[in-house]
């Protein structure tokens, strides 16, 4: 496998169907970026399931969360030498074709882009009620957090140019790392910029997505951390 390429995609992955990550990993391959995934202790591990991608595959024994995954694929990515990374979920929920438009922005001097669904009238339309509601509470809950106010939470879709990779350093495992990282984005004072990007919601991936109660659980995990 070739380490020359400068663009690197981090996709963490726990206990995903694999007819839906082959299907997200074979659209990401056409783009010719090298692919980080990240298995986060997958019952089965899945490079025993994808020995025949083209694929950098990296494991954790034990299940430890997204951000803790996201970390390891990017401290992986500074070995490299890599120029920029991108966050990219595995469940088929972003679109391949939109990265493009992520490195352009990179490319127009900003350190760090950020997807969001607030951005366009039809992107917003098509979020289920019930998660409109919480993303705009997690809004609010960001702000207070991080003092940065943007139009969307908890987008995982996201792009970091080399001096946002050396900034960024994710201490919150779980999902309570989305908002730590808007944190750091501010301390690093980081040149961000939101872009729109639509995701495409499917019974998969929603049963896959964040629960209300595990919406608190962050909370709390970000309390506890302001707190210690």
């Amino acid at each position: 496998m070739s380490m020359s390429a400068t663009t690197y995609i981090i996709i963490p992955c726990y206990n995903e169907a694999v007819a839906v990550l082959r299907q997200t990993l074979n659209e990401l391959l056409e783009l010719r970026h090298e692919l980080i995934l990240v298995d986060d202790g997958s019952q089965v591990p899945l490079r025993e399931l994808l020995d025949d991608m083209p694929l950098h595959i990296l494991r954790h024994p034990v299940n430890l969360g997204q951000g803790a995954a996201l970390q390891t694929g990017m401290d992986y990515a500074k070995t490299l030498n890599a120029e920029r990374v991108l966050h990219f979920d595995a469940d088929g929920q972003h679109r391949p074709e939109d990265i493009a438009r992520f490195i352009d922005s990179l490319e127009e001097g900003y350190d760090i882009v950020l997807g969001s669904r607030f951005l366009r009238l039809e992107d917003s339309g098509a979020l289920p009620a019930r998660k409109k509601i919480l993303l705009q509470a997690a809004r609010l809950v960001n702000l207070v957090f991080t003092g940065l106010w943007l139009t969307d939470a908890h987008n995982g879709f996201r792009a970091l140019n080399r001096r946002a990779l050396q900034a960024i350093n994710l201490q919150e495992n779980r999902m309570a790392h989305a908002t730590e990282i808007l944190g750091q984005i501010r301390r690093a004072r980081l040149k961000v910029k939101e872009i729109p990007t639509l995701i495409n919601y499917s019974e998969y991936s929603l049963r896959k997505g964040q629960k209300i109660s595990n919406s608190l659980n962050i909370l709390l995990d970000l309390i506890l951390r302001k707190l210690l």
